[in-house]
């Protein structure tokens, strides 16, 4: 099949290409029927020829699908490219298929409304006789993404190099790329990126005179905090744009930290809070013991560890912790999102670390994801000028629907944990 219209092939070759299988296509929409008939949802397929009630021709009459009624949301499947796209590879093929325009919420429908209802129904969407086969022809995480040194720095460059100007179209002030802290639903995202940094902090207990460590920079905001607290900061990033546009930031703001470009395994010295906000999920799986191995050996004596993490059930985390999706695919190459259970237990066995506290921030992931959205499209104009073509766009605007869906349905977490050595506690 030839390569849709608005789509650089050379750029974006998976989605210019659509894949050419009828059997799979035809079991993709058998399974779709099947999936959302008892959803409350719209789904609209393709104009199938089918002639109107009375018509003698012209356009046919799209068939509905699923038990949504007035009010409910409706996707718009507008191409059969849709069902061989999903047909071949449903986890990757499904957010492929929106990045080529092969459907779309139809006008009125929010996006992540509409992600939201199949979030809450992720686990069996698929037949079980189907899904005994999933590791059969799902594809996995390639080794080329596994997280040594070498590949951890060229995987967190694919996402967090792209543009600091980017990142800066939906962010707000503080640069915070986290889960805020929102005491009410109208509360300003600043403050309330301020109030999560604080919280985490204060986990970690800093405060004057403290030597910390943050792994995972970002651009410099905790950095900023804990040296407004009079702390001795080292904050290391493997991302050479967040680095430079930290370090300007910090001096900005009249504070001294350090931040350099190092991989957390090759820091040395000894810190009495190190912190970690959303970085843990950039680590893979087979490298968590060596992260929480590392912790151990630069905390020193009676110090805190403060963890920000995003979490899956740990069920769904055993069962999908080899596949490659499309959040791998396109926006988090290497990662993977741990359970709470997988970090207690790799905390304690590899890091001699427990949980003294824990916050949860669920809910307030979404709002944030929310606020997010709605500030990367209100500035798609500015986002073309800076180079990022219609399909980067659509791109972008799924990963945070996709990824509010996924926190609103409960399916994904977010905790603040405070961790302490066993015998300290």
């Amino acid at each position: 099949m030839s390569p849709l219209p608005l789509v650089d092939a050379e750029r974006w070759p998976a989605v210019a290409r659509t894949p050419h299988s009828p059997v799979r296509a035809a079991a993709a929409r058998l399974i779709l029927r099947r999936a959302v008939r008892d959803l409350p949802i719209v789904v609209l397929l393709p104009d199938s020829s089918r002639p109107a009630a009375g018509a003698t021709g012209g356009a046919g009459v799209r068939e509905r699908l699923g038990a949504g009624g007035a009010g409910a949301p409706v996707m718009e499947i507008v191409s059969d490219a849709f069902f061989h796209r999903i047909g071949v590879d449903l986890k990757i093929g499904f957010g492929e298929a929106y990045m080529a325009g092969d459907w779309r919420p139809a006008d009125g429908t929010d996006l992540a409304d509409l992600l939201t209802v199949f979030a809450k129904r992720l686990t069996n969407l698929v037949p079980p006789a189907l899904q005994r086969f999933r590791k059969l022809i799902e594809p996995r995480m390639p080794s080329s993404e596994l997280n040594d040194r070498s590949g951890a720095r060229k995987n967190i460059a694919r996402h967090y190099d792209l543009s600091n100007d980017l990142f800066a179209t939906f962010l707000d002030e503080t640069m915070s790329y986290s889960s805020a802290w929102f005491e009410s639903a109208d509360e300003d995202l600043e403050t309330a990126q301020r109030r999560k940094i604080d919280g985490i902090l204060d986990y970690a207990g800093v405060r004057e005179g403290s030597r910390v460590l943050e792994i995972g920079t970002g651009w410099g905001q905790l950095a900023i905090q804990a040296a407004e607290r009079g702390a001795t900061v080292m904050s290391v990033t493997l991302s050479a744009e967040q680095r430079d546009l930290a370090r300007k930031r910090i001096a900005e703001a009249g504070v001294s930290a350090e931040v350099e470009l190092r991989d957390y395994r090759d820091v040395r010295g000894q810190y009495d809070a190190i912190v970690s906000v959303e970085m843990i999920e950039a680590v893979g799986a087979q490298y968590w013991p060596t992260y929480f191995a590392t912790i151990d050996r630069l905390l020193a004596p009676g110090g805190r560890f403060a963890l920000q993490s995003i979490t899956m059930p740990h069920d769904r985390l055993l069962a999908t912790r080899h596949a490659q999706g499309w959040i791998h695919q396109y926006i988090f190459p290497g990662g993977l999102i741990p359970s709470l259970t997988a970090i207690e237990q790799i905390a304690s066995t590899a890091g001699g670390l427990e949980i003294a506290h824990r916050r949860d921030l669920g809910p307030a992931y979404a709002q944030t994801l929310r606020l997010w959205r709605e500030r990367f499209t209100a500035h798609a104009a500015e986002v073309a000028n800076l180079g990022f073509d219609a399909v980067f766009r659509r791109m972008w605007e799924f990963y945070l629907a996709y990824s509010e869906a996924g926190f609103r349905a409960g399916y994904l977490g977010v905790s603040q944990l405070a961790l302490v050595r066993k015998n300290n506690s």
